[in-house]
């Protein structure tokens, strides 16, 4: 099997492990961002990550930690085929000769390359995943952004495509989206490759264990979101924006409006779940891609 397929199956593999580790902690880290600044005397909406999780599951049972993730599932086969083969092509042109071990700063330049490449697929899919877990919370006090209830994934691209300005509406958020993909995957894709040599004393990391995989993965996942995620508080609040009476004009609206009304914890919301689900998460999508990529031969 060429290295092309290799890399696209091995992360097709990782992807869908992520995903369904990840997604819970997800959706209770977006009801955290999108909860509307609580007016004086009253109290927020949630208390924190514990208290999100008791009121999802007594309103909408278990399954409502996994909303959303129809988006996410659907598209996980491009996501990662493109996020490891773009990777790994990015090795391939970097490597002075076949088979060389690449530099943790060569990662860092093969991460940020794949970040670029993929921004274009998790664009449109976080805003409809986003769309999906916010709509619960802000539903149940009003918000205007939630005038539209939407049925599922197909309800929010369809909505999105006739009444927000077609196929541009989907990407609404890029910049944002880039902004958060190409350093965040420059890290964790340089973490990982600076714990794996570190655990194997050098750069031959073909020996390692699964539990040096694992541990790899997990910080290097939480390498990814300590890096990049007041930017990803910035880009949910835009994709859930209202279209018609917006409250951010853009990314650094977002950022001046949030830091006035909430000051600096207001880019820290959801913090928490974030860091609980990457580690896990990303755990198991690093050992489901090595453990795929050596079964591939």
């Amino acid at each position: 099997m060429g290295d092309i397929a290799k890399d696209l199956t091995a992360g097709t593999v990782g992807g869908v492990a992520q995903l369904v580790v990840g997604h819970p902690f997800d959706t209770i880290k977006v009801k955290l961002q999108s909860q509307p600044t609580p007016l004086p005397g009253q109290l927020p909406r949630y208390s924190g990550a514990i208290d999100a999780v008791r009121q999802t599951v007594a309103a909408e049972g278990a399954r409502g930690l996994f909303k959303g993730m129809g988006a996410p599932l659907a598209t996980v086969a491009a996501f990662n085929a493109v996020l490891f083969t773009v990777r790994g092509q990015t090795e391939a042109f970097l490597r002075s000769e076949p088979g060389v071990p690449l530099t943790v700063n060569q990662q860092i330049v093969c991460g940020a390359v794949a970040g670029t490449a993929v921004s274009f697929l998790a664009c449109p899919t976080e805003l409809i995943k986003c769309r999906l877990q916010a709509q619960g919370a802000l539903a149940s006090i009003g918000s205007a952004a939630v005038a539209v209830k939407y049925a599922g994934p197909m309800d929010v691209a369809r909505h999105v495509l006739q009444s927000e300005g077609g196929v541009r509406g989907l990407f609404k958020g890029l910049f944002p989206t880039m902004a958060r993909e190409i350093p965040g995957n420059a890290a964790m894709f340089g973490m990982y490759e600076a714990l794996k040599q570190y655990f194997a004393g050098g750069t031959d990391t073909s020996g390692l264990g699964r539990g040096s995989l694992i541990v790899a993965g997990g910080l290097a996942g939480g390498s990814f979101w300590i890096s990049v995620y007041p930017t990803d508080v910035i880009k949910s609040v835009i994709q859930i924006d209202d279209y018609k009476n917006p409250k951010f004009s853009g990314f650094f609206d977002a950022f001046k409006k949030i830091l006035a009304s909430e000051g600096i914890k207001g880019l820290y919301k959801g913090f928490g779940p974030a860091m609980g689900r990457s580690v896990p998460a990303n755990a198991a999508c690093f050992l489901a891609y090595e453990m795929a990529k050596s079964s591939l031969g």
